[in-house]
């Protein structure tokens, strides 16, 4: 059964009932009206997008494409949809405190603005790369449209080391980032946000350099400090987010409240450790935490909050996971299949894979993380009748508070943290409800509804905004 169309978007009253499915110019026979697309490549840029299988794009866009199929969206509309509009890509010169000359590749691509001004964060990364920064301007398209926040999808990297980079070297950097892309950033156009090694230290460091050519700009990027214009409540927004979307995920496919429910987090980051401490305080046991350095479980439970502490603290007295006194030493591998309510991989993108998936034992998987389950592994997913919380949903708690920030810099002012709390659980809530119901109605897994209620946005959006 397929979702409703293009149809189903030109309500009438809103200056399209005049147009039905397949009259729309987004249909017409390209032999007898040509539609000419909006998207616009920089021209110094000849790189294309990559669609095959083995990409981070490509395996992206097969969620995308599923979705679209339900639809029965017309290839022309498709490859509208999918393209991203502006790729750019800067070498940045920096002198290093050693005296030498480093040079570090970055990377923006500004996917779909047709909802509101670009957003994505820069993450700083030895494997930033073009592809990287396609597939997560995509999903960012996809996820604000699903959070209902008027933003398109952007993303950026740059490929570096940032262990191997001084406090000073990283604000050069930045600084350099912004005079490269300042013509194409901005309060009303591109917004970046925090990343995967780029907290509000480099947020801070972004609008300054940004205010230095266009005058006070606080709301040129998000995830500031709260004494540099930030809001309350951004720092754990994304861990929290995941938090109430799990909770609304559970009380809907009625397995009860929180309260006992086991859980499993692989990743133990900003927002893995954010989200585990939700989850605990709400009466989850967190059976199981694994990073990069390793796991640790404990299958009654691990103290959450003592954890997160011995992990900030510095040695002798803190440390990685493994040397936590309250729990067992455990290998990712092993974490995985171990027996639980819920597994949340919220750490690095294509965790759950074709070769685990069938090892899984958790009775439901909510992606905290980016893109962490190939096309494969969902399949097989399904197959198990393991139900799947899609990470454009369930992570997009970030970037709702990000717009709460925006809100307030735009209108110079700072909304209380009860209010920041408030506020996002109840968007989380609405938007869940409306992805549900889509999933209800037409029988479709929780991601495609996901994309399918994506999609319509932002497709509604194109059409009412007309086209040349």
């Amino acid at each position: 059964m397929h979702a409703p169309g293009l149809a189903a978007l030109l309500r009438p009253g809103e200056g399209w009932a005049r147009h039905e499915h397949g009259t729309h110019p987004l249909f017409a026979d390209p032999e007898t009206k040509p539609v000419v697309s909006p998207k616009v490549h920089d021209p110094f840029d000849a790189a294309k997008p990559d669609e095959a299988a083995d990409t981070l794009y490509g395996r992206t866009n097969v969620f995308v494409r599923e979705a679209l199929r339900e639809l029965d969206y017309p290839e022309r509309l498709q490859k509208m949809l999918l393209t991203p509009q502006r790729e750019v890509h800067v070498e940045l010169i920096i002198t290093r405190d050693s005296g030498e000359i480093g040079a570090f590749n970055a990377y923006r691509v500004q996917h779909d603005n047709s909802r509101g001004p670009f957003k994505g964060g820069f993450r700083f990364h030895p494997d930033a790369s073009m592809d990287d920064a396609r597939s997560l301007a995509s999903l960012m398209t996809w996820k604000t449209a699903v959070a209902d926040v008027p933003f398109g999808g952007a993303k950026g990297g740059v490929r570096c080391d940032p262990s191997q980079l001084s406090e000073h070297e990283l604000e050069r950097i930045t600084r350099k980032l912004v005079q490269a892309l300042r013509h194409v950033m901005g309060p009303t156009q591109d917004i970046p946000g925090p990343e995967i090694s780029a907290g509000s230290k480099v947020m801070s460091y972004w609008f300054d350099e940004y205010s230095k050519y266009k005058g006070f700009s606080p709301a040129c990027v998000t995830g500031k400090p709260i004494s540099l214009h930030g809001t309350y409540g951004r720092e754990y927004a994304t861990g929290r987010g995941v938090y109430l979307a799990v909770r609304e995920f559970l009380r809907a496919e009625h397995a009860g409240k929180i309260v006992g429910k086991e859980i499993v987090l692989l990743g133990f980051g900003n927002v893995g450790s954010w989200c585990a401490e939700m989850l605990h305080y709400h009466g989850a046991k967190v059976i199981g935490v694994a990073d990069r350095s390793g796991g640790i479980a404990n299958q009654n439970g691990l103290d959450v909050p003592a954890l997160r502490h011995h992990v900030k603290a510095r040695p002798p007295f803190g440390g990685t996971l493994r040397t936590f006194p309250g729990g067992t030493p455990a290998a990712q591998e092993e974490l995985l299949r171990l027996p639980c309510d819920v597994l949340i991989p919220a750490s690095v993108s294509s965790i759950i894979t074709a070769e685990n998936a069938h090892e899984l034992q958790c009775k439901y998987l909510a992606e905290a993380a980016n893109s962490p389950t190939t096309p494969e592994a969902d399949q097989i997913l399904r197959e198990r009748d393991i139900p799947v919380l899609p990470d454009i949903y369930a992570s997009c708690g970030g970037v709702i508070v990000s717009f709460f920030e925006w809100v307030q810099n735009v209108q110079n002012l700072r909304w209380e943290e009860d209010e920041v709390n408030r506020s996002l659980d109840r968007k989380m809530t609405e938007c869940f409800a409306e992805i549900w119901q889509i999933h209800k109605d037409q029988k479709l897994p929780l991601r495609t509804a996901a994309y399918v209620r994506a999609l319509q946005s932002v497709t509604r959006a194109h059409i009412h905004r007309g086209f040349d």
